[in-house]
């Protein structure tokens, strides 16, 4: 992978994640929805191969080749959806700060 292709990759999954994290925040007025349920689902709609009609069906074998894929992946795809959960984690610290602070969002 291209260096500046791999920074532009970071920033964007980083800026992306907190763009939709906020809004989730601020809309379902919850504050690590986005962090800790979402944002999985997403990567696993990224990574895996498998409908998701497929994990209820046949769970065994879904997670199984979940699994492979995980196992699979690069170093650079790891840093990059990092970056991604870091942007869905400084949306919910974002939230938490302006609430703290009095600002109510609707």
């Amino acid at each position: 992978m291209d260096p500046l292709q791999f920074v532009i990759s970071i920033l964007l999954f980083l800026i992306l994640f907190f763009g939709i994290g906020f809004i989730l925040n601020m809309l379902l007025k919850t504050t690590w929805l986005p962090g800790l349920i979402l944002y999985p689902l997403v990567v696993l709609l990224i990574v895996s191969d498998v409908p998701l009609k497929g994990y209820i069906t046949n769970p065994g074998e879904s997670l199984a080749r979940l699994g492979e894929k995980l196992m699979g992946l690069l170093m650079v795809d790891y840093i990059i959806l990092g970056a991604g959960f870091i942007g869905a984690l400084l949306s919910g610290l974002s939230i938490q700060m302006l609430r703290a602070r009095g600002y109510r969002m609707f």
